[in-house]
């Protein structure tokens, strides 16, 4: 027998008191994380969705990519959040519009690209061959709180920080910020250098990327 277990299986009086691991982290927290993607499966050539890793509703036809997000440092670490990046909505293009500003942030986060940058070196930054670049990027965001389908609350990513953010070579660093500024950053350290592209094969002059990967 393990000698973990305890001898009286079914008295569990000696277990540990559960732990507030559930509370939410608190609106405006800012905490380094990881990005991964739930494969849905909807492809669509035409926009450059490729790899499965698309997921359109049955219900209202929106396509979307369903993103997990895990907290890499500071006291809400390993804590997990979900939220969907819009890729297109049949109501218009807000949803769209909106997906294409966070991934632009969520690069120029994890490749340490100011977002007023425009040359070269940071519009190749901000490209990518396909969402597997998306999976696994890991940057800074700004953790926020809204109702799900039954009306409780839950914590969701919905902004990136950018490297403009006074902080985010300490945040970079494994530090975090509460919501009102306070927390425990980690000590200023040097950010990572900017983004080198990595090499590619020599490419025609008119780029085939589909219009989201610009």
């Amino acid at each position: 027998m393990n000698a973990n277990t305890s001898s009286n299986w079914n008295d569990f009086n000696d277990a540990e008191a559960q732990h507030g691991a559930f509370d939410l982290i608190p609106k405006g927290t800012i905490v380094p994380l990881r990005m991964s993607i739930k494969p849905g499966g909807h492809d669509d050539p035409s926009q450059g969705w490729t790899g499965g890793y698309a997921t359109q509703s049955f219900d209202t036809g929106a396509v979307y990519l369903a993103c997990e997000f895990v907290v890499t440092g500071g006291p809400f670490a390993k804590r997990k959040m979900w939220s969907n990046v819009g890729l297109f909505s049949r109501k218009g293009p807000t949803w769209g519009q909106m997906g294409r500003s966070f991934i632009r942030a969520a690069l120029n986060s994890a490749r340490n690209v100011h977002p007023q940058d425009n040359t070269p070196q940071a519009a190749a930054a901000r490209r990518i061959d396909s969402f597997a670049d998306l999976d696994g990027i890991e940057f800074i965001a700004r953790v926020d709180v809204e109702k799900d389908a039954k009306g409780e609350d839950r914590n969701v990513v919905k902004l990136a920080i950018e490297p403009d953010h006074k902080d985010y070579a300490a945040l970079m660093a494994g530090g975090h910020k509460g919501p009102t500024g306070g927390g425990s950053p980690a000590a200023p350290a040097p950010v990572a250098s900017a983004y080198v592209a990595p090499a590619r094969a020599a490419q025609p002059a008119v780029s085939a990327k589909p219009s989201w990967a610009q």
